[in-house]
């Protein structure tokens, strides 16, 4: 029986083997599968050229009796076999006919039916993404087949053997499962359905321990859950279990060992009380906070945080947080952590204890403020010689600013919530320190900030004496009472700025104009500043001399002298002097008529500009020749051939002289030679009076318009010169 049970397995498993094995005989007619149940083949073929029906056989292998015989016309293609025996081998022959009922063409092909329908026994969920099914076996099934639909959705999962379990699916849903046999063959039809339910999801736990001695636990909301129930116990086993249920999705276990590791278990249920996933959760309660926590500054720019050691605490972990924003951290087993700090800002501190299970409570928060900043780039700018204003740029964590002048025994100080301060009443030629103190509320003063050193500008120098050292040349002194101080004179007038330096206590004003008023300051300028000007003193410099000088003799004996304005010079004092006397005139104006003057003499010219305050200047000009004198005896003598001699007395033979007849009938004039004291006119009418005038040249050939004219008739005898007759001096004569 068994050797039979063999044979018949060998010869199945060669048929199957065989499933698309076509004996067509090259006719080009075949036979294809398309689907597969337990008591079904369907199969189709392609049409064939004369055929009008088409028959097919199907033959169980190895089951005595058992064929099926079918006819189809020539219009069909395809074809199911059903009342098959399941899990059978069939051999399937199709044929091609024509009308007269001959076989024109055939083939034959070997297919297994799929294993029997199987029976789902029980169906049912433990975990809430999974349903377990159960069923008895089907003969010949090498595998089956579950499905798990839910609506249009659906899972399939296959498994070997009864039970198998459906993986995938959403908790707390209602499924139809089925189940369908496979083998070589194909698959069953599906079973009846049996309908299961996956189990609630298990609530996903998040657990801290915000205290040493307590667990506080949360989860989301479960879909579909009525409640929920956590249980706790030490995980080595010691002590009992804690449970509670709860309906809300948040719990606290308190009264726990420190730094003890725990065991969480939480579950939900629905509303008939079955308990869904479990979720498990290993939480180490922590050590407790630091205490006894102290802060300090052992010098500036360096933090020490300290506090007692905590029972199960392996190490620590400080924080420092910046009121910037900024934040640090040192890990240690020791009790206490250096930080660097900065002037000027507020630190926020807290410590925490760590062991395996991780770190403790929040203890209490510490806040440090260090000292404030010190102005190190602060600025001090005279605004005069005991007068300094300093400015700074604001700094961190300064309320209020100290600014502090010492010099010897003198301190001058200076309060102010803005970043400058003005220091006043400070003493000139001073070497000062200087610091910038800054004050906080919460740490005080920063007592270590640096002063700097500033020297006040020079005391203002004092003007002693003035004197003028030449004409345009003025000496001024004064007090020294400076350090390495340089001075500078100035004289300001109208006419601009002169100045002169000096290290010394003198110095010289030079080239300054004439007949200006100025006013004479002192400032004495070192690396420290300039000091105010002392006080002025007034400078006048003598006036300035005519530059354009005119004589201009009236008469013999009178010359007109007249000058362009002298700046500064309100009265004027002109001389002309000579061996043989001197003129001299004194006037407002700028004009003078001197008299006196001897004719043909040479002079020395001078005039003084005297100012209002009876400054002088003495200003000396050419010399000055007064012109020649006028001749005397001016006589007429008639000479034959109707001509006329004119005469006179000669005051200098070197002298060139001109002479002039004028009368009704004609205007006569000779100029004799060099030398020579009379001139020939000749051809002169007769019967006119004539105004004779004899006048020496001057060196241009000028005549002199101031010498005496005379008069003469010239009368007639006959038709030539009768007598010449003098008739006295012309009323036309002037000065």
């Amino acid at each position: 029986m068994r050797g039979a049970k063999s044979k018949s397995l060998a010869f199945t498993g060669l048929l199957l083997n065989c499933l698309e094995l076509i004996f067509s005989a090259n006719t080009g007619f075949s036979v294809s599968i398309y689907d597969v149940t337990s008591q079904s083949i369907s199969l189709r073929w392609p049409k064939f050229s004369g055929a009008s029906s088409y028959r097919v056989t199907a033959t169980a292998v190895n089951t005595v009796g058992h064929s099926l015989l079918a006819h189809f016309s020539d219009v069909t293609i395809k074809a199911t076999l059903t009342s098959l025996i399941p899990n059978t081998v069939y051999a399937i022959q199709a044929e091609a006919i024509d009308k007269n009922g001959i076989i024109l063409a055939e083939t034959q092909i070997m297919q297994s039916t799929a294993p029997d329908i199987p029976v789902i026994d029980q169906a049912y969920s433990k975990l809430s993404n999974s349903i377990t099914v159960e069923w008895r076996a089907v003969p010949g099934a090498t595998s089956y087949m579950l499905t798990a639909q839910d609506g249009d959705s659906f899972i399939e999962t296959v498994v070997k053997n009864s039970p198998g379990t459906v993986m995938g699916l959403k908790p707390a849903t209602l499924y139809r499962i089925t189940i369908r046999s496979i083998n070589s063959g194909g698959k069953s039809q599906p079973s009846p359905f049996r309908k299961a339910k996956t189990v609630l999801a298990a609530p996903i736990l998040s657990v801290s321990s915000p205290s040493c001695d307590s667990i506080a636990l949360s989860w989301k909301a479960v879909y579909m859950a009525a409640g929920f129930s956590v249980s706790l116990m030490r995980s080595d086993g010691l002590g009992g279990m804690l449970r509670e249920n709860t309906t809300n999705t948040s719990l606290i276990f308190t009264n726990l060992d420190p730094g003890t590791l725990y065991t969480i278990k939480a579950y939900a249920w629905n509303a008939n009380g079955m308990p869904g996933d479990d979720f498990t959760y290993n939480q180490r309660t922590i050590p407790c906070a630091p205490v006894n926590i102290s802060i300090k500054e052992d010098k500036p720019g360096h933090l020490l945080v300290s506090w007692s050691s905590v029972s199960f605490g392996h190490y620590y972990v400080v924080f420092v947080k910046s009121d910037d924003g900024l934040e640090v951290h040192c890990n240690t087993s020791y009790t206490q952590c250096y930080f660097q700090s900065d002037c000027g800002f507020t630190y926020f501190i807290s410590v925490f204890a760590y062991n395996k299970a991780g770190q403790s409570p929040l203890g209490d928060v510490f806040n440090y403020t260090t000292a404030p900043c010190c102005p190190s780039d602060f600025r001090a700018v005279f605004v005069s010689s005991d007068t300094v204003r300093v400015t700074w740029a604001p700094v961190r964590g300064a309320d209020l600013y100290e600014t502090r002048a010492a010099a010897w025994s003198t301190v001058v100080l200076c309060n102010d919530t803005a970043p400058a301060c003005t220091l006043s009443a400070l003493q000139c030629n001073t070497r000062y320190h200087i610091t910038v103190h800054s004050f906080s509320e919460a740490r005080g003063s920063n007592t270590s900030c640096a002063p700097k050193h500033v020297a006040t500008a020079p005391c203002s120098p004092e003007i002693k004496n003035v004197s003028k050292e030449g004409l345009s040349v003025i000496s001024v002194q004064w007090q020294s009472n400076n350090e390495d101080a340089t001075y500078v004179v100035t004289a300001r007038g109208e006419a601009g700025l002169w100045h002169c330096t000096s290290t010394g206590s003198s110095c010289t004003l030079t080239d300054l104009p004439c007949g200006s008023a100025f006013s004479v300051s002192a400032i004495a300028r070192s690396p420290a500043g300039q000091s105010l000007p002392s006080y002025s003193v007034p400078l006048e410099t003598a006036p300035c001399c005519p530059n354009d000088l005119i004589l201009t003799q009236v008469t013999q004996s009178v010359t007109n002298i007249s000058w362009s304005a002298g700046k500064g010079a309100q009265t004027y004092v002109t001389t002309l002097e000579s061996p043989k006397g001197q003129a001299k005139c004194r006037t407002l104006q700028n004009y003078c008529l001197l008299g006196c003057i001897t004719c043909g003499t040479n002079y020395t010219m001078s005039l003084k500009a005297i100012s209002e305050t009876g400054l002088t200047s003495s200003c000396t000009y050419q010399g000055y020749s007064s012109s020649a004198c006028c001749p005397s005896g001016v006589k007429l003598y008639r000479l034959s051939n109707n001509g006329i001699r004119v005469f006179w007395r000669a005051s200098d033979e070197t002298i060139n002289y001109s002479t002039d007849l004028h009368g009704s009938k004609g205007n006569f004039t000779c100029t004799p030679s060099t030398g020579r004291s009379h001139c020939d006119i000749t051809e002169i009418p007769c019967g006119d009076v004539y105004t004779v005038v004899v006048a020496p040249l001057t060196d241009k050939g000028l005549k002199l318009t101031f010498c005496p004219k005379k008069i003469y008739s010239v009368t007639c005898s006959g038709s030539s010169l009768g007598m010449v007759i003098y008739r006295g001096k012309s009323n036309a004569e002037h000065i």
